[in-house]
């Protein structure tokens, strides 16, 4: 069964529109797709004109957490309209706005060290949606500065280096709160991001009960091995394996192309737990 339930478009850091991002993966033949932009939900109505009957698309997107002083990511799946999900909303506007001053700042600290950039081009270029790093990756290629966007991350932005500035965090247990209230089932996104496993299963123990019972053990970079030390951390807890590839388009070059396969026993137990 192939899936894919972590993938980004223009909405957030992604380089491609929502609906050439469900069309490629409808065109893979995608079972089940939900576009999950960094704390937007904007493209799912252009994803469900776009895949068409072929796939069933679910809306979500990828949440923004601190815990551990670390940088955890929920993925939500299945967010129904109604009250909770214009209390999500309402949140994510407040983190909207943070993440457009977030580019300020960067530009601020770029400034700091020597290089000019102007945060209002960038902010201009992103046509209502929320500007991310990436769209600063990419005005520091234009500007000749950096030869390309990876180069930018290394140099400059990415999680602790000398221009990434620090935005507003959800604590765990206040996403899965508006998570739940809006209807989502809810996965844990790239489990080895926080560092040692103990961390991952501790993370669960904290909040299994709370709503966190998928946990993305096929992921787009990971090797069979991998894959199965996060299949024995849900056999042992009863999570549900999720899977994607968190495909962004040419940000991130070794995953080219939307959709994972999963094992049949697995494709048909997270088939239960995101549609029943």
């Amino acid at each position: 069964m192939r899936v894919e339930l972590h993938c980004h478009s223009l909405c957030s850091d992604g380089s491609l529109p929502p609906e050439q991002v469900a069309t490629m993966a409808a065109d893979r033949g995608v079972e089940i797709f939900c576009l999950t932009d960094h704390d937007t939900a904007a493209g799912y109505e252009a994803t469900v004109s776009a895949a068409g009957e072929r796939t069933t698309v679910l809306r979500g997107l990828e949440l923004s957490c601190r815990e551990y002083d670390r940088s955890i990511h929920l993925l939500l799946y299945a967010l129904q309209p109604g009250p909770g999900l214009d209390a999500l909303q309402e949140r994510l506007d407040r983190i909207a706005e943070d993440r457009r001053d977030r580019i300020r700042r960067i530009c601020a600290r770029l400034e700091g060290l020597g290089v000019s950039l102007d945060p209002a081009p960038i902010l201009r270029a992103a046509h209502g949606r929320v500007p991310g790093r990436p769209d600063v990756a990419r005005a520091l290629v234009a500007a000749k500065i950096c030869t390309s966007p990876r180069e930018a991350f290394d140099r400059f932005l990415k999680d602790g280096g000398p221009a990434d500035a620090p935005i507003e965090r959800l604590g765990v247990g206040e996403g899965l709160a508006l998570a739940r209230a809006a209807g989502a089932r809810v996965s844990l996104a790239h489990p080895h991001t926080l560092g040692h496993p103990s961390l991952v299963r501790d993370l669960f123990v904290r909040f299994r009960d709370q709503g966190l019972r998928g946990i993305e053990a096929f992921y787009g970079r990971y090797a069979r091995v991998e894959s199965e030390a996060w299949l024995r951390l849900a056999r042992e807890l009863e999570l549900v394996p999720t899977g994607g590839s968190d495909f962004h388009g040419d940000l991130i070059p070794e995953v080219t192309r939307p959709g994972i396969e999963l094992p049949p026993s697995h494709g048909e137990r997270l088939r239960r737990w995101l549609l029943d």
